[in-house]
């Protein structure tokens, strides 16, 4: 059986789609033109009834009419929905091509996650123009891209990896699953891309009522005392009760007219959020899971035994009866007879009481069941790459055909190695351009990917979990006043001082030390390569310093020498890129300046 490609079925999807979207558009349109001729049609029967003097009929079809019109308006409403989420799906599909081809520009980079001095993140384009965060992203929500960027700077636990590639295996063939949950959510996006914070602390912020029980207790007796004696009026008796009770209900109001303008802007504003996280969380509710991971993660969408969306759709009862206020005539009887406010915003404060504690767990399960699928649609785009098995050997590091996932050629080259125990260096020598920098970054990025959760660029890998740290594009500092020098001898300060901490640590070094004259480069860099040989790190260390390579017999069995080399034919350099054990015997340094008009 011939199995179709990802890039041939993304791209069948696309257009079907985009065929179902124009279905709907015109079936969008044809509505549109039914509502306009009912709702002219109405109001030219009412007329005719109303001037033959039919009042009934012209009060009935008035009546009905209302109700067919609200009923059409619902069914337009419903196919400009579906017409959207068709184009939404056509969108996905063809955005999953875009990534296979290397086209990120179009996607968020992230760049707003970056943090100076980070560990790895810049060197490694984990944000920013042609990132890792680009090439895994499909979370649409701000806090599922903001949970996906937390993964990808920090490395988890070994259970927690495990965990997470359970989940994301569950999802990989599951795309029909994946691709609604993010159509779901870009019908919101425009809201999902607010930080909740707000919202979260109004939750947490002391009720209304609190230290006002006589107000609570005025809320439910004052409408029923209204009520009566109204009915005692109309039964002949004194209106004076009535206009009294109506009288202190208008003082009330008035009194806490502020507060109550406060809270109907504050629970209207958390509606809206929550809202449009409503058709994530019918989604996410709506599927059984097998992985542990996801099952624990949907879990926190239960609250009191209910569903979370459940509880949205009660605050959005809520709203839509506190809303009556906007009315100017019905929230003068609404308020001044039946207490109106105060009984919603009674009913809302025990809505606040349930979820305070609870609306943040269930946010984060919604971030993180997008983060997921991120992982499992890249690993499905992505069917060549292995889903990395996570060693318990100490620093163990096996990968075969290794290569950078953000090199998109066909021809990339792929490279081999292995490695394990603390206090491993490999050392690269190379010509320039010969890859070097390259492949520190490939095996840098992969680990990363590793270590998030997710499949790496290989045919085959084993890894140890540790924390990832680089010294590779170091820049001086104008405004600190710092050389590039010294501002690479600051990240290995902060490299030496990790490997204190006792937690298990991969450094990447790119031509080390390369700001200093030769003689200082080659005595710091042996320096720096025998402290760590003694820390619990291991790591890769790229040099042009041929001398040191040396101490592969200094430290055997600690330091490996591998190489890059380029080769002259027909005229021209040329590299093929692949990794070779040994100390690099060819040098094109002479050969580029001559090339550049430098006479030698």
């Amino acid at each position: 059986m011939i199995q179709t490609s990802p890039e041939a079925l993304f791209t069948q999807r696309e257009q079907d789609f985009f065929a179902a979207e124009e279905r709907q558009a015109t079936r969008y349109r044809w509505v549109g033109w039914l509502r306009l001729a009912f709702f002219v049609g109405s109001v030219l029967g009412c007329v005719v009834l109303f001037y033959y003097r039919q009042n009934g009929a012209g009060l009935g079809l008035l009546l009905g009419g209302y109700f067919v019109f609200a009923a059409l308006i619902h069914w337009h409403n419903k196919i400009e929905y579906a017409r959207k989420h068709q184009l939404y799906l056509g969108l996905i599909n063809r955005r999953e091509n875009e990534r296979l081809r290397g086209e990120l520009s179009s996607f968020p980079g992230g760049e707003e996650f970056q943090e100076p001095n980070h560990s790895y993140t810049a060197d490694l384009d984990v944000f920013g123009e042609n990132s890792l965060f680009q090439l895994l992203n499909r979370a649409v929500t701000r806090l599922g891209q903001q949970r996906l960027a937390e993964w990808l700077k920090a490395p988890a636990p070994a259970a927690e990896i495990i965990a997470r590639q359970e989940a994301v295996a569950e999802l990989v063939p599951d795309l029909e699953w994946r691709q609604n949950l993010e159509a779901r959510a870009m019908h919101h996006h425009r809201k999902t891309q607010q930080l909740p914070q707000p919202f979260l602390l109004w939750l947490k912020s002391p009720n209304f009522f609190a230290g006002k029980g006589w107000l609570v207790v005025l809320t439910f007796l004052l409408p029923l005392l209204t009520i009566a004696s109204a009915v005692y009026w109309f039964q002949g008796h004194s209106h004076y009760p009535f206009i009294a009770l109506v009288v202190v209900q208008f003082l009330i109001a008035y009194k806490f007219n502020r507060q109550r303008d406060e809270y109907y802007e504050e629970s209207t504003g958390m509606y809206e959020t929550l809202r449009s996280y409503t058709d994530l969380l019918v989604h996410i509710e709506g599927r059984s899971f097998q992985s542990q991971k996801a099952r624990t993660l949907q879990e926190q969408l239960k609250i009191d035994e209910r569903q979370a969306s459940e509880h949205v759709r009660q605050l959005a009862s809520i709203i839509q009866f506190l809303s009556a206020r906007l009315n100017t005539y019905l929230n003068f009887i609404l308020n001044h007879m039946f207490m109106w406010d105060f009984i919603w915003m009674w009913r809302l404060e025990r809505w606040k009481k349930t979820m305070s504690g609870n609306i943040g767990q269930v946010l984060d399960a919604a971030a993180e069941f997008e983060v997921l699928s991120s992982l499992a649609a890249f690993q499905y785009a992505n069917p060549s790459y292995a889903v990395p098995q996570i060693s318990s050997l100490p620093f163990q590091f096996d990968v075969q055909d290794l290569s950078h996932p953000l090199i998109f050629s066909p021809g990339r080259t792929a490279n081999s190695i292995s490695f394990e125990g603390a206090g491993h260096t490999v050392l690269i020598t190379g010509s320039n351009m010969s890859g070097k920098s390259t492949f520190l970054r490939a095996v840098g990025v992969n680990m990363v990917l590793a270590f998030t959760g997710t499949a790496v660029c290989a045919t085959r890998a084993s890894i140890f979990p540790g924390q990832v740290y680089t010294s590779m594009r170091t820049e001086d500092n104008l405004a600190e006043n710092t050389s590039s020098f010294y501002a690479e001898l600051k990240r290995l300060k902060i490299l030496l001082d990790l490997t204190t901490t006792g937690q298990p640590v991969y450094f990447f070094l790119d031509e080390i030390l390369k700001g200093t004259n030769s003689h200082d480069r080659h005595q710091g860099a042996m320096a720096l390569i025998r402290q760590l040989h003694q820390r619990q790190a291991s790591g890769f260390v790229s040099t042009h310093d041929l001398e040191l390579g040396n101490m592969e017999q200094e430290l055997p069995g600690s330091v490996q020498n591998f190489s890059f080399n380029s080769y002259f034919e027909d005229g021209q350099l040329r590299f093929d890129y692949t990794l070779r054990p040994g100390i690099c015997q060819s040098f094109n340094a002479s050969q580029l300046m001559r090339q550049m008009g430098i006479e030698l």
